[in-house]
Formats: C-alpha cells, structure tokens, sequence
C-alpha cells in the first residue's frame, strides 16, 4: 500500500474510534441521569451498574485510548502536530479527557451505591461535550487560524 492509503486509514479509525468514544461521553451521563432516580440496591439500579461498568470498560475506555493514539499518529505522520489550530484542538481534547475521567469516578461513586448528584448534574454535564465537539469539529474542517 502507498503512504496516502495508510494515512486514509489511519484517518478512517481514527475517526471510527472517535465516533465511538463520543457516543459513550454522550450515553454515559443520561445513563447516570436515570440511574441517580433508582433507588440504591433495586434491581434498577443494579442493571444500571452492569450498563454503565460494561459501556466504559468495552466501548469508552478503548475507544478514547485508540482515538489518542492515532490522533497523535496523524498529527506527527501528517507533520501538524505544531500548527495551531490542533494546538486548539488538543486543548478541547483535553477537556473532553477531563470529562470522560469524571465520568469514570461518577460510575465509581454509583457502583458504591455512593452518588451525591442529582439527575439535573447529569443533565448539564451531558451538555458539555457537545459544545467541546462542536469545537473540534469546526477547528478541523475550517482550520481558522
């Protein structure tokens, strides 16, 4: 295979993995929005368990390391990895790694039957990462700067 096709699929896991890591940061929290309603110890809330430890430890967990990993493959492969629109992009990754790391102790608190949100956290939170991946995107595809 030529360069330019291994550098498509790298782009092309890249973003399948992505894909998929966000698809958990988005599902995560509306699992946790129903979960902190379920009272602690119900069948409910145990289901809850399973769903949220088997999302992050199968889908969220490997999808994010998989989307650094050949996030930062491309960004050296492609010599970008000092332009500073991905200095940005970088920078909303960042967040958006904060935030998966904060979902990964709310699954902890919740597993401990130990959860002091309320739903509406949950709610807001799940926000977040729509306005961080509405950043990257834009900085990828127009590059402004």
């Amino acid at each position: 295979m030529s360069v330019y096709t291994w550098q498509q699929i790298l782009v092309s896991v890249h973003v399948v993995f992505m894909v998929a890591w966000m698809a958990g940061i988005f599902y995560l929290p509306r699992l946790f929005v129903y979960h902190a309603s379920a009272e602690p110890g119900s069948d409910k809330s145990e289901t809850f368990k399973v769903m949220e430890r088997k999302l992050l430890r199968g889908i969220m967990n490997p999808s994010m390391v998989l989307t650094l990993v050949t996030g930062i493959a491309l960004a050296f492969w492609m010599r970008m990895y000092d332009d500073p629109w991905l200095m940005a992009k970088a920078a909303l990754v960042l967040a958006l790694i904060g935030i998966h790391f904060w979902l990964v102790a709310r699954q902890r608190d919740f597993a401990a039957d130990a959860n002091t949100r309320s739903s509406r956290t949950y709610r807001i939170v799940n926000e977040v990462p729509v306005l961080l991946l509405l950043g990257i995107v834009v900085l990828v595809i127009v590059k402004p700067f």
